[in-house]
């Protein structure tokens, strides 16, 4: 499978589409409020084997950012939050650590993993790319 299987939702027509088991659109839109979300199929796929292989809830923090909501938030220029590839996510009373570790058996070769106090980065980006912060 490939990141780039990117599809435009809307919030207002499509907030309560399930995306899979456990996901619903509404979870990747912007924090800004705007009705469009992009999404990468790609990653609900991971999101939901994280969700099954912990058996814990999975929040969203951020994915989808527009442009300016990004810049706002500090977010990189090149952020893969833009393109729907990327989701700021916390597994219930599970370290940072053990969901990135369980994330790199899913993405060994490709997909962006950083690992941060309170949350784990997950990207589907074709290149490979590992941080700490």
């Amino acid at each position: 499978m490939n990141g780039m299987s990117v599809k435009a939702y809307s919030l207002k027509h499509d907030g309560d589409k399930k995306l899979s088991l456990n996901f619903k659109v509404r979870e990747f839109a912007c924090k800004d409020g705007s009705d469009v979300i992009f999404i990468s199929l790609t990653l609900v796929d991971i999101l939901q084997k994280v969700r099954t292989h912990f058996g814990k809830r999975v929040t969203v923090n951020s994915a989808f950012r527009t442009s300016s909501h990004n810049k706002s938030q500090g977010g990189a220029t090149n952020s893969q939050h833009l393109y729907g590839l990327a989701a700021d996510i916390v597994v219930s009373n599970t370290p940072s650590k053990a969901v990135a570790e369980y994330v790199e058996t899913l993405l060994p070769n490709s997909g962006g993993i950083g690992i941060y106090r309170n949350f784990t980065h997950v990207d589907v980006r074709t290149t490979k790319s590992r941080w700490y912060q």
